[in-house]
Formats: C-alpha cells, sequence, structure tokens
C-alpha cells in the first residue's frame, strides 16, 4: 500500500520514523489551530513564552508513555513513538510561523501544514485520515489527540477505542466535556503533562472558584464594541 499518510514523505516516513516496518505505533496527533484557539481562549489574548506549551516535555511525555506500554507487550511486535503537529499556514504568514515548524522539526516532530485558503481549510479530515492510515497498516498501540473539537473527534476516536486500542484527549478541561464524560476516552489535561509551561496558566474558571470569591477580567476592552 502507497503511504499517503499526511505525514509522509515519498520514501514513506511511517517506515523510516523507527527504521522498522510494522512496528505498532503510539500515535499523538496535534490540532494546532484548536489547542492555539483553545489555550487564546483561556487567557483572553495570545499566549507568552511563559504560556506556550513546550513540545520537548510533550515528546518526553509521549516518550514515558511508550516506554509503559513496550513494557506491558514484551514479546509482541514492538511500539514506536509518532507525533505529528497539524497546522494552517494562512496567506502571507510563512516567514513568521517557519521558526516554530523548524523548531517542532528538530525536537523530532513531524509537521502537516496546509494553506489556509478558506474557511474550510481546517485540518480535522488529515488527521483522521493520518489515524486510519496507520490503523490500518502498521498497527496502533495507543492513539492520543490532542483537540477540544468533540464534533470532530469524538465518534473516530470510540471506534478506534472500540477495536481496544487505548484513545487518550488532550485538551484543557474548560472546553473538553465531551472527552472527560466518555468513559471509553483518557482525557490528560494538557497543563497536566510535567514542564509543558513555564508558569502556571490563569485558569480561575466558575467550577474552580475559591472561598473568598475571585475577579473575572475581560477578555477585550469594552471600547471593542465600536469597532
Amino acid at each position: 500500500m502507497t503511504d499517503q499518510s499526511p505525514a509522509g514523505s515519498p520514501g514513506g516516513f511511517a517506515d523510516t520514523i523507527s527504521g522498522q516496518t510494522g512496528t505498532r505505533r503510539m500515535l499523538l496527533v496535534w490540532d494546532a489551530p484548536n489547542m492555539d484557539m483553545g489555550l487564546g481562549a483561556l487567557l483572553g489574548g495570545r499566549p507568552t513564552a511563559a504560556h506556550r506549551p513546550r513540545f520537548d516535555a510533550l515528546g518526553r511525555w509521549l516518550l514515558h508513555r511508550t516506554a509503559d506500554v513496550s513494557a506491558l507487550t514484551e514479546g509482541e511486535s514492538g511500539v514506536e513513538p509518532e507525533a505529528t503537529v497539524f497546522t494552517n499556514i494562512a496567506p502571507g504568514s510563512a516567514d513568521v510561523v517557519r521558526p516554530w515548524v523548524d523548531a517542532l522539526r528538530n525536537v523530532g516532530f513531524a509537521v502537516f501544514a496546509k494553506p489556509k485558503l478558506s474557511d474550510d481549510s481546517d485540518v480535522d479530515s488529515d488527521m483522521l485520515d493520518h489515524i486510519e492510515l496507520r490503523r490500518h497498516t502498521v498497527g496502533l498501540a495507543s492513539v492520543i489527540v490532542a483537540s477540544a473539537d468533540g464534533q470532530a473527534f469524538r465518534e473516530p476516536l470510540l471506534e478506534v477505542a472500540a477495536d481496544g486500542v487505548p484513545v487518550t484527549v488532550i485538551g484543557f478541561r474548560e472546553h473538553a466535556s465531551w472527552a472527560l464524560t466518555t468513559e471509553e476516552l483518557e482525557f490528560v489535561d494538557l497543563e497536566d503533562i510535567p514542564g509543558v509551561f513555564r508558569e502556571p496558566l490563569p485558569r480561575i474558571g466558575l467550577d474552580s472558584l475559591p472561598d473568598e470569591g475571585a475577579w473575572l477580567t475581560p477578555f477585550r476592552p469594552l471600547s471593542a464594541l465600536l469597532r
């Protein structure tokens, strides 16, 4: 079968990631547009360096998970980590985005970049195609999806889980009730992954108020109503 994965390369990324074929994958897919939107909603604006996810920490977390699964499946086919960030590139933004893309690739993440030509140019279908290809070729030891988009991912991930493959959703608890309330899916809050953020996120919400109460600042100035 020809490797048509969006993360693939002409030589077949699925086969070159570990130098072996037939190795099951601990597969992580990161929905960059959705995760950026969720983080921006929590912060009320663009994140500073202290509140941008550190993908080296995410990579180490994935490696530890892979080692744990490999230890439990001793004697079976091997398990290799594979991580891909899926993102849109708006017209004219290539020079701004390129250092981030290069940094991801230097850490060990593949990047699938798609031009943002219209509102329909999202990467959800590309992520699902990537999961399906790995599912039906090398096989999956586990799937980890970083996204809060339950409409796109809930049913496909439940199908994967029905095959006995552990499925984890990474996101923010404020935006992922669909994953938190689905028994077949494990949910991991991004901030709970060690070292992902340099500083704690300012996450005072209506479901976590201190006894003395809290001020919830506006997301935008009132003057924005006149724009």
